[in-house]
Protein backbone atom coordinates (compact mmCIF):
# COMPACT_ATOMS: atom_id res chain seq x y z
CA UNK A 1 0.00 0.00 0.00
CA UNK A 2 1.26 3.62 -0.88
CA UNK A 3 2.05 5.81 1.79
CA UNK A 4 -0.08 9.09 1.99
CA UNK A 5 0.65 12.11 3.09
CA UNK A 6 -1.59 13.97 5.18
CA UNK A 7 -2.69 17.93 5.54
CA UNK A 8 -3.57 18.39 9.10
CA UNK A 9 -5.94 21.59 10.32
CA UNK A 10 -6.14 22.24 14.00
CA UNK A 11 -8.85 25.27 14.69
CA UNK A 12 -11.15 24.81 17.49
CA UNK A 13 -13.65 27.54 16.23
CA UNK A 14 -15.92 25.01 13.87
CA UNK A 15 -16.55 27.65 11.15
CA UNK A 16 -13.20 28.58 10.60
CA UNK A 17 -11.99 24.90 10.55
CA UNK A 18 -14.60 24.91 7.83
CA UNK A 19 -13.50 27.51 6.01
CA UNK A 20 -9.79 26.47 5.86
CA UNK A 21 -10.99 23.07 4.59
CA UNK A 22 -12.98 24.50 2.28
CA UNK A 23 -10.31 27.04 0.55
CA UNK A 24 -8.13 24.04 0.18
CA UNK A 25 -10.35 21.18 -1.13
CA UNK A 26 -8.75 21.00 -4.62
CA UNK A 27 -5.63 19.43 -2.61
CA UNK A 28 -7.85 16.71 -1.42
CA UNK A 29 -7.25 14.34 -3.98
CA UNK A 30 -3.45 13.61 -3.47
CA UNK A 31 -3.31 14.53 0.39
CA UNK A 32 -5.99 13.59 2.51
CA UNK A 33 -7.20 16.39 4.47
CA UNK A 34 -7.29 15.34 8.71
CA UNK A 35 -9.09 17.86 11.45
CA UNK A 36 -8.89 18.12 15.27
CA UNK A 37 -9.85 21.08 17.59
CA UNK A 38 -7.76 20.51 20.10
CA UNK A 39 -3.76 19.91 20.25
CA UNK A 40 -5.13 16.53 22.63
CA UNK A 41 -6.65 15.57 19.44
CA UNK A 42 -4.29 16.27 17.18
CA UNK A 43 -1.65 14.40 18.74
CA UNK A 44 -3.98 11.57 18.34
CA UNK A 45 -4.56 11.68 14.90
CA UNK A 46 -0.73 12.35 14.12
CA UNK A 47 0.13 9.00 16.13
CA UNK A 48 -2.47 7.19 13.79
CA UNK A 49 -1.21 8.54 10.72
CA UNK A 50 2.53 7.86 11.37
CA UNK A 51 1.35 4.34 12.73
CA UNK A 52 -0.35 3.59 9.90
CA UNK A 53 3.06 4.78 7.58
CA UNK A 54 1.59 7.93 6.05
CA UNK A 55 3.31 11.29 6.45
CA UNK A 56 1.85 14.51 7.62
CA UNK A 57 3.53 16.90 5.03
CA UNK A 58 1.58 20.07 6.46
CA UNK A 59 0.09 21.79 9.19
CA UNK A 60 -2.45 24.48 9.45
CA UNK A 61 -2.35 25.30 13.06
CA UNK A 62 -4.68 27.91 15.51
CA UNK A 63 -2.93 29.47 18.59
CA UNK A 64 -5.63 29.65 20.71
CA UNK A 65 -6.82 26.09 21.27
CA UNK A 66 -8.41 24.59 24.67
CA UNK A 67 -5.68 22.81 26.37
CA UNK A 68 -2.33 23.26 25.03
CA UNK A 69 -1.72 26.29 22.51
CA UNK A 70 -0.72 25.72 18.84
CA UNK A 71 2.77 26.68 19.07
CA UNK A 72 3.14 24.40 22.18
CA UNK A 73 2.14 21.60 19.33
CA UNK A 74 3.68 22.90 16.85
CA UNK A 75 7.03 22.99 18.88
CA UNK A 76 6.29 19.74 20.23
CA UNK A 77 5.95 18.48 16.42
CA UNK A 78 9.43 19.99 15.41
CA UNK A 79 11.01 17.66 18.10
CA UNK A 80 9.97 14.58 17.18
CA UNK A 81 11.61 12.62 14.44
CA UNK A 82 8.14 11.49 12.95
CA UNK A 83 6.53 14.80 12.46
CA UNK A 84 10.30 17.65 12.31
CA UNK A 85 9.68 17.75 8.55
CA UNK A 86 6.28 18.66 8.63
CA UNK A 87 5.58 22.36 7.31
CA UNK A 88 4.14 24.04 9.75
CA UNK A 89 1.80 27.40 9.19
CA UNK A 90 0.40 29.20 12.47
CA UNK A 91 -3.21 31.05 11.58
CA UNK A 92 -4.32 33.13 14.08
CA UNK A 93 -5.43 36.51 15.06
CA UNK A 94 -4.28 36.43 18.61
CA UNK A 95 -0.96 34.57 18.98
CA UNK A 96 1.81 37.66 20.86
CA UNK A 97 4.53 38.47 19.20
CA UNK A 98 6.66 36.03 22.06
CA UNK A 99 4.39 33.14 20.94
CA UNK A 100 5.20 33.92 17.16
CA UNK A 101 8.54 33.93 17.73
CA UNK A 102 8.97 31.15 19.41
CA UNK A 103 7.08 29.41 16.50
CA UNK A 104 9.73 30.62 14.38
CA UNK A 105 12.53 29.82 16.86
CA UNK A 106 11.90 26.39 18.15
CA UNK A 107 9.19 25.09 15.67
CA UNK A 108 10.62 26.08 11.88
CA UNK A 109 7.49 27.63 11.59
CA UNK A 110 7.15 28.13 7.29
CA UNK A 111 4.30 30.55 7.72
CA UNK A 112 2.29 32.76 9.93
CA UNK A 113 -1.29 33.50 8.50
CA UNK A 114 -3.56 36.29 10.50
CA UNK A 115 -6.75 35.75 10.43
CA UNK A 116 -8.88 36.55 8.42
CA UNK A 117 -6.91 35.33 5.50
CA UNK A 118 -7.44 35.80 1.27
CA UNK A 119 -8.47 32.06 0.31
CA UNK A 120 -5.72 33.33 -2.75
CA UNK A 121 -3.11 33.40 -0.27
CA UNK A 122 -3.76 30.39 1.72
CA UNK A 123 -3.94 28.18 -1.36
CA UNK A 124 -0.39 29.68 -2.66
CA UNK A 125 1.14 29.08 0.84
CA UNK A 126 -0.38 25.38 0.87
CA UNK A 127 0.97 24.74 -2.71
CA UNK A 128 4.41 25.96 -1.94
CA UNK A 129 4.98 24.41 1.00
CA UNK A 130 3.33 20.96 -0.22
CA UNK A 131 5.63 21.36 -3.21
CA UNK A 132 8.61 21.64 -0.72
CA UNK A 133 7.90 19.06 0.54
CA UNK A 134 7.49 16.71 -2.08
CA UNK A 135 10.25 17.63 -3.76
CA UNK A 136 12.63 16.63 -0.34
CA UNK A 137 10.55 13.68 0.53
CA UNK A 138 8.91 11.65 -2.51
CA UNK A 139 10.96 9.70 -5.10
CA UNK A 140 8.84 10.06 -7.66
CA UNK A 141 7.19 13.34 -7.57
CA UNK A 142 5.76 13.68 -10.83
CA UNK A 143 2.23 12.58 -9.44
CA UNK A 144 1.62 15.36 -7.81
CA UNK A 145 2.77 17.74 -10.53
CA UNK A 146 -1.39 18.26 -11.12
CA UNK A 147 -2.19 20.20 -7.67
CA UNK A 148 1.21 21.10 -6.66
CA UNK A 149 3.74 23.55 -8.96
CA UNK A 150 4.05 21.79 -11.96
CA UNK A 151 6.91 23.95 -13.04
CA UNK A 152 8.87 23.58 -10.34
CA UNK A 153 8.60 19.32 -10.06
CA UNK A 154 9.40 19.30 -13.78
CA UNK A 155 12.72 21.31 -13.40
CA UNK A 156 13.43 18.89 -10.55
CA UNK A 157 12.83 15.79 -12.91
CA UNK A 158 14.96 17.11 -15.23
CA UNK A 159 17.53 18.02 -13.15
CA UNK A 160 17.95 15.10 -11.15
CA UNK A 161 17.43 12.74 -13.94
CA UNK A 162 14.27 10.89 -12.58
CA UNK A 163 12.11 10.99 -15.60
CA UNK A 164 9.41 7.71 -14.40
CA UNK A 165 5.98 8.30 -11.83
CA UNK A 166 7.01 4.49 -11.27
Amino acid sequence: MEKKIYILVVEDEPEVLDSIVRDITEFEALFPVEMADTAEEARELIRSIIDEGNEIGLILCDHVLPGDNGVELLVEMQNNEDTHHTRKVLITGQAGLQETVRAVNDADLKHYIAKPWEKKKLVSIVRELLTDYVLDFESQPLRYMQVLDGERIADHIRTSGKLTDS
